[in-house]
């Protein structure tokens, strides 16, 4: 195998594929990358046997072939090289890059001992705009359950629903005490289907498709969409020559639907930023451990924020917005609280909530009413 291309081009193709490859005592060979070299295509490849990426170089192939090296030892060398051509020649199973006058030669590992990066027979694809996606899964991802006790809410549940003008995504994720909902649209290209088709992605192959496209964002030339692929208990996400393949995880999402009210008692309006500052506020004598503040709800304008901590003092404010319905007071986890303000991508925002012992919900207000495209749901305190 012998090619070269630009330092560039060799540094982000690395820099995609580097990330999931790790340390395995049991398996060594998945601390590398595969390089292979054939049709005058140069792909990079690396697996840690729950998520591949598989990933398009540019460059000039020379000379077939096909070899691993450690990924991290050459990412970090690569991204230390000047910004020229690099020339790569396998020989002897022994990989040598040349960059103007830096030489090194890096041992590796046959690419016959590289596991087989399993194919995908998709059932159905669907288009996104990637801006669209990013939104959605940076609005959502914070939520899901950060343990594997229970492996249906330890991922993102993507849900394409047919509609009567295309295919609608809603991506949600909970950890059982707050939950978020994202609905975005997809486009041109989706798969026709007359069911909603569910599939729950794990929260690690999420936030690697997060920082794959991160890597694209400064690019001009790269595509606005990207292609999702839904195949038996697997998924895959194509963009821009790199593919991103990952098992999901079996089992039946929690139907969360059924924890939204159909009828409020108190519903608020106020702005996005006062909101969040008097809760930040707050939060500084909330109890530790427990990140407890008090909210009551008075019509038809007043809002209090307060907290008690009988180490530190205590701490009251009161916001002006609008209160319609009943006076009403819930306690809350200001983490969670808070998490679900600042994702709300509108100037004001929208509380409701039934009583202090059911759910609170947060959602964006669309000008005069209030948005259905996003819905966070927080637990109560009960005290």
């Amino acid at each position: 195998m012998k090619f070269s291309c630009t330092q560039e081009n060799l540094n982000q193709g690395l820099s995609i594929v580097s990330h999931i490859a790790s340390k395995n005592i049991n398996l060594p060979i998945l601390g590398n990358v595969l390089i292979k070299g054939d049709a005058n295509v140069l792909r990079f490849m690396s697996t840690n046997l729950e998520i591949a990426i598989k990933c398009a170089v540019r460059g000039k192939l020379e000379e077939q072939g096909e070899f691993t090296v450690p990924s991290k030892l050459f990412s970090d060398y690569v991204s230390l090289l000047p910004k020229d051509r690099v020339d790569v020649d396998l020989t002897d199973n022994t990989l040598s890059v040349a960059c103007g006058t830096y030489q090194t030669r890096l041992n590796g590992m046959p690419a016959s001992e590289f596991p087989l990066i399993p194919s995908l027979e998709s059932q159905q694809k669907f288009v996104v705009k990637v801006t669209d996606l990013r939104r959605a899964i940076g609005q959502v991802l914070f939520a899901v359950a950060p343990n594997e006790s229970r492996p249906e809410i330890s991922g993102v549940l993507f849900k394409f629903v047919p509609k009567d003008n295309g295919v609608e995504l809603i991506l949600a994720a909970t950890d059982s005490y707050r939950l978020a909902e994202k609905t975005i649209k997809t486009g041109v290209g989706s798969s026709q289907i007359s069911d909603t088709v569910f599939v729950i992605v794990p929260s690690r192959t999420v936030a690697e498709l997060i920082r794959i496209l991160g890597v694209f964002k400064d690019s001009v030339d790269t595509p606005d969409v990207l292609e999702v692929h839904i195949g038996e208990n697997q998924i895959l996400f194509s963009y821009n020559d790199v593919e991103l393949i990952s098992r999901t995880i079996e089992g039946k999402y929690p139907d969360y639907r059924q924890l939204i009210p159909d009828r409020f008692e108190t519903e608020i309006s106020l702005g996005k930023e006062e909101l969040s500052r008097a809760v930040k506020t707050s939060s500084l004598f909330s109890r530790t451990g427990l990140n407890d503040i008090h909210i009551t709800f008075s019509p038809p304008s007043g809002v209090t924020l307060n907290a008690v901590n009988t180490q530190t003092g205590e701490h009251s404010v009161v916001l002006e917005g609008k209160v319609t319905g009943k006076e009403n007071a819930v306690t809350v986890n200001f983490k969670y609280f808070l998490d679900g303000v600042n994702n709300v991508d509108s100037e004001d925002v929208i509380v409701q909530l039934i009583d202090g012992m059911s759910p609170c919900l947060i959602r964006p207000k669309d000008g005069d009413s209030v948005s259905s495209d996003y819905l966070y749901i927080v637990m109560p305190i009960r005290q």
